[in-house]
């Protein structure tokens, strides 16, 4: 079993393992549901990166960087700003 907790496969690599990050099992039912729906996803048909790069940009870049740079960050890259309903979601009861 790896113990590692950090970076961006940490996570993937104990579903994969059926072991939580803390060593812990992970319930049959929770893996099971999620190897469900990943499945449905890995079906989806995909029409290019560049949406699915800013979703993940920002649905991570929200947890660390203040939403003023992180807007300016997406400009400077020419990824779409922040859209209202996106900053009420990730930003709003902060």
């Amino acid at each position: 079993m790896s113990n590692v907790t950090t970076g961006a496969d940490a996570v993937d690599n104990a579903i994969a393992q059926g072991i939580d990050l803390d060593g812990s099992p992970i319930p049959a039912a929770k893996l099971d549901l999620y190897k469900q729906v990943m499945a449905l996803e890995g079906q989806r048909q995909r029409s290019g990166v560049s949406n699915t790069m800013r979703s993940r940009i920002l649905r991570i870049g929200a947890k660390h960087i203040s939403e003023e740079e992180l807007n300016q960050m997406l400009v400077n890259a020419d990824f779409a700003p922040l859209k209202e309903k996106e900053i009420a979601f990730y930003y709003g009861g902060k």
